[in-house]
């Protein structure tokens, strides 16, 4: 799966001249947690909520309501942009790329970039939204969780023909590592009649079943 496919197209942008209380104001709104900004059309930096936390006056102050809400309105962004790393990614790099990126450099959303123009930005929110997918969560059927405790060639093949030969549909399969020398695969097998045959074959094949999970 490619950024382009999970990204948010055309996100909302902020200018740099723009203040701290419009910041505020367009995150609150909208839920945001994170604002691109934009000095003319180049994007120069991501600001969070956390940027304007930390700019922001404690609610310990002693300034009055209208001071704060004075000094807020007064004080741009490109006034307390830090100079850090902008973390990019591209819209045909694979989505794990953009997760890798995300977590080495422990930040929730990175903007995706086609040469020198932002064209969206990819979002904790929006990996999480492609897991599902990715996983079938939200699709009918069985879900199948086999333990494989060595990857010997044709296991999967083996697998997949027990599923064919009573006419199970697979929506999704993936394999994910699960200790030093073992792995599971999941496998979603959509509506199917037979799935109790299915189950009964590929124990007797000798296949550990860990997890069933039907979803109507």
């Amino acid at each position: 799966m490619l950024v382009r496919e999970i990204m948010t197209s055309e996100p909302v942008t902020i200018s740099k001249e723009a203040t701290i209380a419009d910041a505020l104001d367009i995150m609150r709104s909208n839920n945001f947690r994170r604002l691109p900004v934009l000095d003319g059309d180049k994007l120069i930096s991501i600001v969070t909520d956390r940027d304007l936390r930390e700019v922001s006056p404690s609610p310990a102050t002693s300034l009055s309501v209208f001071e704060l809400n004075y000094l807020l309105a007064k004080t741009k962004l490109k006034d307390i942009l830090t100079k850090k790393k902008l973390i990019t990614t591209e819209p045909d790099a694979l989505v794990e790329e953009a997760v890798l990126l995300m977590k080495d450099n422990k930040v929730g959303g990175i903007p995706v970039m086609e040469g020198n123009k932002m064209v969206g930005i990819v979002t904790e929110t929006d990996v999480f939204g492609a897991f599902i997918e990715i996983m079938g969560l939200r699709r009918s059927g069985t879900r199948l969780t086999i333990e494989l405790n060595d990857d010997k060639p044709g296991i999967i093949n083996d697998i997949t023909t027990v599923i064919k030969e009573y006419k199970g549909n697979i929506t999704y399969l993936t394999s994910y590592a699960s200790g030093d020398n073992s792995h599971k695969v999941a496998i979603r097998i959509n509506n199917c009649e037979n799935t109790e045959n299915i189950i009964n074959k590929l124990k007797e094949k000798g296949y550990l079943i860990s997890s069933i999970t039907r979803n109507d």
